[in-house]
């Protein structure tokens, strides 16, 4: 049985390296000085397209976005 001497401290708080990279990036984002902090904020925004199947055929895709709607 390993010891938890080892365990890293996102691992520890209960949360993935991935929400743990996402927080340490924000925060990198928040501190920057404009422009820089504008187009961070912009390269931030990501978008995808997600298609439903029926019969084995894909049919139209939606654009998605995980940036809130103004």
């Amino acid at each position: 049985m390993a010891s938890n001497a080892a365990v890293p401290f996102w691992r520890a708080a209960g949360m993935t390296y991935i929400t743990y990279s996402n927080i340490c990036a924000n925060l990198v984002r928040n501190c920057l000085k404009e422009p820089h902090k504008s187009e961070a904020l912009v390269r931030e925004k990501v978008h995808f397209s997600v298609a439903k199947w029926v019969d084995g055929k894909p049919q139209k895709p939606i654009i998605r976005s995980d940036t809130p709607e103004d």
